[in-house]
């Protein structure tokens, strides 16, 4: 048995951390050297229990948002004043869309199953903009876990499947038309489908695959059609993991690392050009960044986190991108 104080005599035989390496979420070596910026807090929402998602601006430049847990749609206006837009018991809000009509679309993941502790059973629902006439719009009868979505100009929307694991690959990709009449595969068999996000011009969508850590590629021949030969992994990322996503009026693609208190963002084609760093990270704080939003015909946009090791609670953070955000609720 080897003596636990061995007298060690050569420098070479520790290990030791380093600056760049003590904390839970270093950034991969690969992409230190990326050109960087530090985020600003720019509004508390609450504790680190408020778990936050789906950020949207609309028309009046009001930010909606949505508490995963607590089943609210929240709103808060330029002013920097916070409202409740809409509540509904074991909703479990995910993203948010907003129609070219004014309505907020809301991708939602559904209860808990009691048997399995599983969410099973997601929808999609829509509500005016002052929170009133519910409509559904993807039933949870359906049978997918609704995580978030976006709009293209003909009034469909893709939308991603949380349902899956590392080792089932049972969410995906899917596209609704715009009568809301069919659902569409664009890319099945996916392990917990998260983030989703439109290219300016609608000829391509993102998507990231939250277990398995990749980023999907699709060039579209038509709404909801991949082209022949267009779909794509282009990167994959390390650690945890690829959440939800957005593209700039550049093209550029915007992913939210939870667990890692950033924003990777890469090229039209995949490639990782720019981050975005969370301020406290280095320590561990706000190391759930989930989502973010651009604001349209701007380059600020906002992030949202939580901090789930110290006592810093749900945060909106601001930053500035590399090109202007884009409408989200139309392309043109």
């Amino acid at each position: 048995m080897l003596d636990p104080k061995l007298a060690l005599t050569n420098e070479d035989s520790s290990l030791s951390y380093t600056d760049a390496t003590r904390a839970l979420a270093p950034i991969p070596f690969g992409e230190r050297d990326l050109p960087t910026a530090i985020a600003e807090p720019y509004f508390k929402v609450g504790g680190g229990d408020v778990a936050l998602e789906g950020p949207a601006f609309d028309r009046q430049g009001n930010l909606l948002f949505v508490d995963v847990y607590g089943s609210r749609i929240l709103r808060l206006s330029p002013e920097r004043q916070l409202t409740t837009v809409y509540t509904e018991p074991n909703l479990h809000p995910a993203g948010i869309a907003i129609h070219k009509d004014g309505r907020i679309f809301v991708a939602a993941v559904g209860p808990v199953n009691s048997s399995t502790g599983k969410f099973d059973a997601g929808s999609v629902i829509a509500l005016n903009a002052d929170g009133s006439n519910r409509q559904t719009i993807v039933p949870p009868s359906a049978g997918y876990v609704v995580d978030d979505m976006v709009f293209d100009d003909e009034g469909g929307f893709y939308f991603t499947d949380f349902r899956g694991s590392t080792t089932a690959a049972t969410g995906g990709l899917f596209y609704v038309t715009p009568d809301y009449k069919t659902i569409k595969a664009v890319v099945p068999d996916m392990c917990a489908a998260n983030g989703v996000a439109l290219s300016p011009d609608g000829k391509v969508v993102w998507a990231t695959e939250y277990c398995v850590n990749r980023l999907h590629r699709v060039e579209l021949s038509a709404p909801g059609v991949p082209a022949r030969g267009g779909v794509s992994v282009p990167y994959t990322f390390m650690g945890r993991a690829p959440d939800s996503m957005r593209t700039d009026s550049a093209g550029n693609a915007y992913v939210a690392l939870n667990w890692q208190a950033r924003i990777l963002v890469l090229s039209p084609f995949g490639i990782p050009i720019g981050q975005i760093l969370l301020p406290g990270r280095e320590n561990n704080r706000y190391l759930k960044s989930t989502s973010l939003a651009l604001v349209p015909g701007s380059r600020d946009l906002v992030i949202v986190a939580r901090d789930v090791v110290g006592e810093g609670g749900a945060m909106i953070f601001a930053a500035r991108g590399l090109a202007p955000g884009f409408p989200m609720f139309s392309h043109k």
